[in-house]
């Protein structure tokens, strides 16, 4: 029987805000290649590159990350259109990545092996390219719970199937349980941040993250389903009465990551239904893309008033894409 070891771990205040890693053996490598970047310590020049960015951006969608990181293009008043941004990973297929004046947007895949491996190599960035005070930002889609659909909403404590805030992963036989706590004071800042975005509702509330889309978060519409109706509703009113406002798939393993590296880090996701409706996402697709630009715009305001800028001249959404 593998034993459970509980990682209480926190991040050393002494870091002056550098990005920290929790792996002694990387100080004794040569050359670190972050391979699914298409990046390396010896092959490129990451302080150059990276040294000055203070925000990062990731969401599943590589073609939803291009279009943030041109919305942000236009609302940071860089010149230029921001059409021509460059995919820093464009040698590899696995990620997207791109950068935007000290913002950084990055696609993390689908589910959280996917952006594990992001993170892992993303924060190893961070650290090589000797970074500080980066705050970190997954936004994206979600179900809703007894919400609004087009609710946004931003995590104060990501949560498993279990309604348990913990982000439990296998190590050599062992089950390591980690926090998934997200900083509080920035959830706070990014809630009165919605109040210039103000024509849609945004709440604080607990996000549960699951390990599949159908089955693990109770649909029954899959290609397998092993339990009736009642008990599909029983479940999620159960997860409802734990404060949990909505449903994703990365947010344990992204907030139990970036606390233990000392990422400040929040997670901002549209609802695109209220699943206590039903399972199927039946909005227009007109919809669904504007519902999609609601956490943009929001981190959008977010990240101008952190830099002490004004919005630009008339209305601004990212792209469609």
């Amino acid at each position: 029987t593998a034993r459970t070891t509980v990682t209480t771990e926190e991040p050393k205040s002494e870091s002056g805000g550098l990005v920290l890693i929790k792996n002694p053996h990387l100080d004794t490598m040569e050359e670190d290649i972050l391979y699914h970047l298409d990046l390396g310590t010896r092959t490129h020049n990451l302080p150059a590159m990276f040294g000055d960015i203070k925000f990062v951006c990731v969401g599943g969608s590589p073609n939803r990350m291009k279009a943030f990181a041109q919305f942000m293009h236009k609302e940071l008043g860089l010149e230029g259109s921001g059409e021509d941004l460059a995919d820093i990973c464009a040698g590899t297929d696995r990620y997207a990545m791109y950068r935007t004046g000290p913002v950084l947007s990055i696609s993390h895949g689908m589910g959280i092996p996917s952006i594990s491996i992001m993170l892992h190599e993303l924060i190893k960035l961070l650290h090589h390219a000797k970074c500080r005070d980066v705050t970190i930002i997954r936004i994206g889609t979600s179900g809703g719970l007894g919400i609004e659909a087009g609710s946004v909403v931003i995590t104060d404590t990501a949560v498993d199937a279990s309604f348990q805030p913990r982000f439990e992963q296998v190590v050599l036989g062992d089950v390591v349980v980690r926090s998934t706590d997200l900083d509080r004071d920035l959830a706070e800042e990014l809630l009165a941040c919605s109040k210039e975005v103000p024509d849609f509702p945004t709440l604080i509330g607990h996000t549960m993250c699951t390990y599949d889309f159908y089955e693990g978060q109770g649909r029954l519409d899959g290609a397998l389903c092993s339990f009736s109706s009642e008990k599909k509703l029983e479940y999620l009113k159960r997860a409802h009465e734990a404060g949990v406002r909505n449903i994703e798939m990365e947010s344990t393993a992204f907030a139990a990551m970036c606390g233990l590296c000392g990422l400040k880090a929040a997670v901002v996701c549209v609802a695109l239904l209220d699943r206590l409706e039903g399972d199927q996402i039946r909005a227009p697709r007109e919809v669904l893309r504007e519902y999609q630009q609601r956490p943009q715009r929001l981190i959008a305001a977010f990240i101008r008033r952190r830099l002490g800028l004004h919005p630009p001249a008339g209305p601004a959404l990212p792209s469609s894409n």
